[in-house]
C-alpha cells in the first residue's frame, strides 16, 4: 500500500499523517515504544535514534510522540522533551513511559545523571496535555544508580513502566539484568516504600505490565540478542509464572522493547526493529537506528498469550 512519510522538518514543526505498514514511521528513527490510550486516541511515545552509523553506540537526545485513532494513520506532534530539560541530567534520552492520572500526564523516563550521581537515573516530568510541553516535576531524579546495588553496571535502573491498579495504587517497574518494582505515592512523584526485586528467568530489560481479566502479565526483553518473554500472575506482587517467549528477535536489532495495549476491542503488540531499509538516500536501520512496528496480540482460551507474528504489512483497517 502507499505510504505517506514524515519529513524531519515537518515532524519538528507541525503534525503530519502517515499510513501503516511496518515499520510505521520511515523518515525518522524511533525506538523503545510506550503507548497510552486516552480519550479514544492512542498516543505513542518513542525514543529518537540519531546515531550516524550502526557500529558505535546509541545517540538519543529527545523523545517523540505520535497519535492515532485507528492504529493505521499516525500523526506526529514533534519532540515533547529533551534529556537535558532535566537540569540534573547530562543526556541520553532512553526508554520512557507515559500515564495519565486525575488530568495530569506523568512522563517517567531514563536519562544519564550528571557526575555528582553518575550512572543512569529515572526522572519524571508532567504536563496538562499528552503532547506536552513537559517540565521536570521534582527537580531531581526519582531513582538514581546509588539507590540499588543488584548489579555492578551503572545502567541497572532503566526502562520505567507504570501500572495503575483499579483502586489507584501505582507501581513502577524498571531495571536491567535485575527486574525491580516500587510503589509510588498518590502524588505520583515520590517512592512509597522499598524497591523490591522480581523473580523471573533470563531478564534483560524493558519490563512492561498489563492486565486482562484477572490476569497480570509481565513482559520483558530476555537474553541477548533480545527476545520478548513473559510471565503471568494473579497479583501485581507475584509470584510470576514464566510462560515463555512472546516475540522472537526483531530484525537487524540486538535490542527489543515492547508495549501492550487494548484499543477499540483489539489487542496490540508494539515493538522496535532495525529493519528499516534505505530510502531516498537516507541510511538504513540497524542496531543503533531502530524503528517502531505494530502487530496484533492474541490470547489463548486459558489466558496465556499466543506468539506474536511480526509482519511487514502491519495493522490494516
Amino acid at each position: 500500500m502507499l505510504r505517506k512519510t514524515l519529513s524531519l522538518a515537518t515532524l519538528l514543526a507541525v503534525s503530519t499523517v502517515v499510513q501503516a505498514d511496518n515499520p510505521i514511521i520511515t523518515d525518522v528513527f524511533t525506538a523503545d515504544p510506550a503507548a497510552m490510550v486516552h480519550n479514544d486516541t492512542v498516543y505513542l511515545y518513542t525514543g529518537h535514534d540519531e546515531a550516524p552509523n550502526n557500529d558505535v553506540f546509541f545517540e538519543m537526545h529527545d523523545w517523540l510522540v505520535f497519535s492515532s485513532t485507528d492504529m493505521v494513520n499516525w500523526q506526529a506532534h514533534g519532540p515533547i522533551m529533551k534529556a537535558t530539560d532535566f537540569s540534573w541530567a547530562k543526556g541520553d534520552a532512553w526508554a520512557s513511559h507515559m500515564v495519565e492520572k486525575d488530568g495530569t500526564f506523568y512522563f517517567y523516563t531514563t536519562v544519564r545523571h550528571k557526575d555528582d550521581k553518575p550512572g543512569f537515573a529515572i526522572g519524571v516530568a508532567t504536563s496538562d496535555s499528552p503532547t506536552g510541553p513537559f517540565k521536570d516535576a521534582i527537580g531531581k531524579a526519582l531513582v538514581t544508580d546509588d539507590m540499588t546495588k543488584h548489579t555492578p553496571n551503572d545502567w541497572d535502573d532503566i526502562d520505567p513502566a507504570i501500572f495503575i491498579e483499579e483502586n489507584g495504587d501505582t507501581y513502577m517497574f524498571f531495571g536491567n539484568l535485575m527486574p525491580k518494582y516500587v510503589k509510588l505515592k498518590d502524588n505520583m512523584l515520590e517512592l512509597d516504600g522499598d524497591i523490591k526485586t522480581i523473580d523471573v528467568p533470563n531478564f534483560t530489560e524493558a519490563a512492561w505490565v498489563h492486565k486482562k481479566g484477572d490476569n497480570y502479565y509481565l513482559s520483558y526483553a530476555c537474553e541477548f540478542p533480545e527476545k520478548i518473554c513473559y510471565a503471568m500472575s494473579k497479583s501485581i506482587h507475584g509470584p510470576w509464572e514464566y510462560k515463555g517467549i512472546l516475540n522472537e528477535i526483531a530484525g537487524n536489532s540486538e535490542t527489543n522493547h515492547q508495549s501492550v495495549i487494548s484499543y477499540k476491542g483489539k489487542d496490540y503488540f508494539i515493538y522496535h526493529t532495525g529493519a528499516l531499509p534505505p530510502k531516498n538516500g537516507k541510511p538504513s536501520g540497524g542496531r543503533f537506528r531502530r524503528s517502531v512496528a505494530i502487530d496484533r496480540l492474541h490470547y489463548n482460551d486459558d489466558g496465556s498469550l499466543k506468539r506474536v507474528i511480526m509482519t511487514t504489512e502491519g495493522i490494516q483497517k
